[in-house]
C-alpha cells in the first residue's frame, strides 16, 4: 500500500477528531473533564463504548485467532450476557446511588482506607498494562505499512501515536471521549462489514445466505467445545466470560466512567442493554471475518504467517485492492484509539481523584494543572510500556489480554464480591497483602494444575480462582465483631 496514502487518511482522520475536540471541550471545568457533566445521551455512550470494548485487538487479534481455536471465543462473549445484565442490576444502581466520580471509592465506605487505595491500584495496574498492549499490536502495523516505509523507528512512531492521543483528550477529558468514540465504532464497524463484503465478492459468494453458509459450513465455525480438560471448554468459557464481562467492564473505572456521565441511572441502563446486544452480534461478525480471511488466504495459496495477528494486516496491505486496504486502515485506527483515548481518560481520573484526592484538597485551578501534568504522566507511561511489549510478547494479543486480567483483576473481583454479598467487615490494612498473595498462589496452582488436578488446564477462569481466593483471604481475616 502506497505509505503517502496511508498518511493522507491518518491526517484527515485526526483533524477530524481534533475538531470534535475543540467543540467538546469549549468552557469546560474539572469535573467536566471526570464527569461530562453528566449530560451524556445514553444512545451515544451505547454505541461508543462497543469501540472501546472492542479495541484494535478484536480488530486484528479475534479474526486471526479462528485459525488457531476456531469460533471457540464465542463461548466467551455469550458469558458476556450474563456479565452485563449483573453489571445493569447490581453495580450501576449502587454507584449511582452513592453518586460516585471513581467507583473505587466504594471500597473506602465499605471497608476502608487501604482497600479503597489497593482497588484503585489494581485497575491502575490492570488498564495500563491492558491498554498499552492493545495499543502495541496497532502501533506494530501502523509501523508495518507506513513508518518503516518513511524510515521511521519504531520508538517514533510510538511517541507520535501517543502524543496524539494525548493532544485530543487533555482538554475535554470523557466529555471529548464519548463522541470521539461514537465516531471512531461507525468507522470500525464499516470497516468490518466491507471488508467481508469485498472477500465475498473476490470468492464469488453474491448474497447474506451465501455468506452464511460459507462461513457455517467451515469447519473453523466451530463454536462449542465439550471437553472438560480443555482451556476452551464451553463451560469455562462461558462462565468466564461473564466475569471477565463483570471485572473489566463493572469494576473498570474506564468503563463505567462512561455509564456515569449519562444523565440518570435509567439511562445507563438503557445503555448498557442495547450495548450487550450490539455487542455480541459485533463479535460474531469478526470472528466470521477471520473464516473469511482463511479462505481468502486459502484461495490464493497465500502462506499464513508466524503470528495469526498478522493475518489480517498481511492481507490488508499487501493482497487486497486499494480501497480495502484504505478500509482497513480507517478500521484500525478507529479501533485504536477508541479504546486508548478512553483509558488514559480514566487513569488520569482515578489516579487525581483516588490518590492525589483534587476534589478535596485542591481548587478549581490547581485542580486543572495537577490532572493535566498527570494527564502527561499517564502518556509516558503508556509510551514506555508499549515499548516493553514490542521486545517481550510473542503470543495472540487477545490471549494476553485476558492473562493480565485474570492476574490483576481478580483482587477487585474478590473485593467487590465480599463487599456486596457479605455483610462482614475485614482487617483493613490486611488488604493490600491479600491482593499481592492471591494472584501469586493462582499463577501457582494454574501453572501446575495439569500435574494436580487430574489433568485440568486453566484458561480465562484462572480470574475466577484470583477473586475466590482473595475472598476467601478477606473472610479469614474478618474482624471478629
Amino acid at each position: 500500500m502506497n505509505s503517502q496514502v496511508v498518511l493522507l487518511i491518518i491526517s484527515v482522520y485526526f483533524l477530524v477528531l481534533f475538531l470534535i475536540s475543540y467543540f467538546t471541550s469549549r468552557k469546560v471545568t474539572s469535573e467536566t473533564f471526570f464527569t461530562g457533566d453528566r449530560q451524556s445521551p445514553w444512545f451515544l455512550v451505547a454505541f461508543g463504548m462497543i469501540g472501546a470494548s472492542l479495541s484494535g485487538v478484536t480488530f486484528i487479534s479475534v479474526p486471526g485467532e479462528v485459525g488457531n481455536t476456531n469460533f471457540y471465543y464465542f463461548q466467551v462473549v455469550l458469558g458476556y450476557i450474563l456479565g452485563y445484565f449483573t453489571i445493569a442490576k447490581v453495580l450501576l444502581p449502587l454507584y449511582y446511588r452513592l453518586n460516585l466520580i471513581s467507583i473505587y471509592s466504594y471500597l473506602e465506605d465499605r471497608f476502608g482506607f487501604w482497600s479503597y487505595k489497593t482497588g484503585a491500584f489494581f485497575f491502575i495496574l490492570s488498564r495500563a498494562l491492558g491498554s498499552s498492549l492493545r495499543l502495541y499490536l496497532v502501533a506494530s502495523v501502523l509501523q508495518l505499512i507506513l513508518f518503516d516505509s518513511l524510515g521511521i523507528p519504531f520508538w517514533v512512531s510510538v511517541l507520535i501515536t501517543v502524543g496524539l492521543i494525548w493532544l485530543y483528550t487533555y482538554k475535554g477529558g470523557i466529555k471529548t471521549v464519548v463522541w470521539t468514540d461514537t465516531l471512531q465504532t461507525a468507522f470500525m464497524l464499516g470497516a468490518v462489514i466491507i471488508t467481508i463484503v469485498l472477500i465475498g465478492q473476490d470468492l464469488g459468494i453474491k448474497s447474506l445466505g451465501e455468506y452464511i453458509s460459507t462461513v457455517a459450513q467451515d469447519s473453523r465455525s466451530e463454536i462449542f467445545n465439550w471437553d472438560w480438560k480443555a482451556g476452551t471448554n464451553f463451560f469455562k468459557q462461558f462462565v468466564s466470560g461473564a466475569f471477565i464481562t463483570i471485572v473489566m467492564t463493572g469494576l473498570d473505572q474506564d468503563m463505567m466512567q462512561k455509564n456515569l456521565t449519562c444523565k440518570n441511572l435509567g439511562d445507563a441502563q438503557k445503555n448498557m442493554f442495547w450495548f450487550t446486544i450490539i455487542l455480541v452480534i459485533v463479535n460474531l461478525l469478526f470472528l466470521s471475518l477471520g473464516v473469511m480471511l482463511y479462505l481468502y488466504a486459502e484461495s490464493k495459496g497465500i502462506a499464513l504467517p508466524g503470528k495469526s495477528d498478522e493475518l489480517f494486516p498481511l492481507l490488508a496491505t499487501q493482497h487486497f485492492s486499494a480501497f480495502a486496504g484504505i478500509v482497513f486502515v480507517l478500521g484500525i485506527i478507529a479501533a485504536a484509539y477508541s479504546s486508548a483515548d478512553s483509558t488514559l481518560t480514566a487513569l488520569t481520573t482515578s489516579f487525581c481523584i483516588d490518590f492525589l484526592e483534587v476534589e478535596k484538597k485542591y481548587g478549581p485551578e490547581q485542580r486543572v494543572k495537577i490532572r493535566q501534568k498527570v494527564h502527561v504522566a499517564f502518556t509516558g507511561l503508556f509510551y514506555l510500556l508499549i515499548l516493553s511489549f514490542y521486545w517481550l510478547n510473542d503470543q495472540s494479543v487477545i490471549n494476553s489480554v485476558f492473562v493480565i486480567a485474570g492476574y490483576t483483576y481478580g483482587p477487585l473481583l474478590g473485593l467487590y464480591s465480599f463487599g456486596l454479598f457479605t455483610q462482614l467487615k475485614v482487617k483493613d490494612r490486611v488488604v493490600p497483602f491479600l491482593a499481592v498473595v492471591s494472584p501469586l498462589l493462582t499463577y501457582l496452582i494454574s501453572q501446575n494444575s495439569e500435574r494436580l488436578l487430574w489433568g485440568y488446564k486453566f484458561g480465562f477462569e484462572a480470574l475466577i480462582l484470583n477473586g475466590l481466593l482473595m475472598f476467601l483471604g478477606l473472610y479469614l481475616f474478618r474482624k471478629k465483631s
